[in-house]
């Protein structure tokens, strides 16, 4: 048993941070104060698992109200409260309380959720079924919710209409194994969230090539490709099908917000699949965006590879000279090419806010390397004649090096 303290006993700091309207327009603090309060809860979680849950709820009940000034057009704030929530959900599903306190947490996160303007909380419906924890406790849930959500998902246009509680409803019936009804409800209605829980159903119950192929039915300009992407490869996973899943779905349903996250999400789902492989399916799926996935195949170890895609189509000369100052002593041939490549595409006007700063950093990176690979005269010289071709713009480039290159 863990030792506990009473609610009144333990002070939350984020209560006093998480107050209707606490923030101002910008995000950037907001999100702070989010990572934070889960870090805390996260903290109380190691020693006081039921402590920990009550402050998950009260953080779950106070962060849509005090975000509410927040300019959300990035999405940044969203993704931390999504976050935020994928983190505290499994503390609540898995503390140890009685059936009154967890009755009371939902009561009071249902009432949050229905409160939630902007919304912040929309999420929290999707793991409904997960905080009852107990499958009775979902099922009083599901039924509790099922008529109204009936209606709202009625093909009947005179019935049909939003409820904040019909995604929370199917996930109810899901967790409490009413598979039959979650396919009935979601299958009469054509938006993707709704559908998806079908899916899923439709797998639970045994049927996963049935889930598979309705999911690839529910496409559509409306529906998330890489969501659809994603639960089927999830269902061929579950069913040992890897190179199946890995075929059809693991490169696009593990897409990041960058290359390098990408390969690193695919490297990581399949760790069997060749490094080298991954990385050559995927510049497959992105033609002409080769160098972009420089960085992806420096990760890897794949150095030659790397120097050959910075060379085929632009690569961000930043990239490619953090290449050649981190690797200038443990892999001076690779770090030359990095940083020849750098004022290659520096020269033909690539970058994003390049100063001369940035121009003289290339260089310098380059020549280091160039000194331990025992050849600097004639990188100077490959470099010399390099700049001396530029005709870009105002021949930044030239301005920056030409009195260093006798230009």
């Amino acid at each position: 048993m863990w030792p506990r303290l009473s609610k009144s006993e333990h002070k939350w700091e984020f209560k006093a941070r998480f107050r209707r309207h606490a923030f101002g327009w910008k995000s950037q603090p907001a999100i702070a104060r989010v990572k934070q309060a889960v870090a805390e809860v996260k903290k109380v979680a190691k020693k006081d698992p039921v402590l920990a849950a009550e402050g998950a709820v009260a953080f779950l009940e106070r962060v849509s109200p005090a975000l509410e000034q927040v300019d959300s057009s990035s999405g940044a704030i969203g993704t931390a409260v999504n976050n935020a929530i994928a983190d505290l959900v499994p503390i609540v599903a898995s503390a140890p309380a009685d059936a009154q306190t967890r009755d009371a947490w939902l009561e009071r996160l249902f009432a949050a959720h229905q409160a939630d303007e902007i919304p912040y909380i929309e999420r929290l419906a999707d793991f409904w079924g997960e905080r009852c924890a107990e499958k009775e406790v979902a099922s009083a849930w599901a039924d509790r919710l099922l008529g109204i959500t009936r209606m709202a998902l009625s093909p009947d246009r005179s019935l049909r209409g939003h409820f904040h509680g019909s995604t929370a409803c199917l996930s109810a019936l899901y967790q409490a194994g009413r598979f039959d009804e979650v396919i009935e409800l979601a299958q009469a209605d054509v938006i993707w969230p709704y559908q998806r829980w079908a899916v899923r159903a439709l797998a639970a119950s045994s049927r996963k090539a049935e889930a598979i192929r309705y999911a690839e039915a529910c496409r559509s300009p409306w529906a998330s490709d890489q969501d659809i992407d994603s639960l089927c490869e999830e269902i061929l996973l579950s069913s040992g099908m890897v190179e199946e899943a890995y075929a059809r779905y693991g490169l696009t349903a593990n897409r990041a917000a960058t290359y390098l996250g990408t390969f690193r999400a695919v490297a990581k789902k399949y760790p069997h699949k060749n490094a080298s492989d991954i990385l050559s399916n995927l510049v497959e799926m992105t033609p002409g965006d080769e160098g972009k996935w420089f960085a992806a195949a420096k990760d890897a170890g794949l150095h030659d590879e790397a120097l050959a895609l910075a060379s085929r189509t632009p690569c961000d000369p930043k990239t490619l000279t953090r290449a050649a100052r981190d690797f200038a002593e443990k892999e001076p041939r690779f770090a030359v090419g990095a940083g020849l490549l750098a004022l290659h595409w520096l020269v033909q006007g690539y970058g994003y806010d390049i100063t001369g700063a940035d121009v003289w950093a290339a260089y310098g990176a380059t020549m280091k390397a160039a000194e331990q690979q025992g050849g600097a005269m004639e990188v100077k010289e490959r470099i010399r004649k390099l700049v001396a071709s530029e005709s870009f713009g105002g021949r930044f480039v030239t301005r920056v090096l030409g009195r260093e290159l006798g230009l």
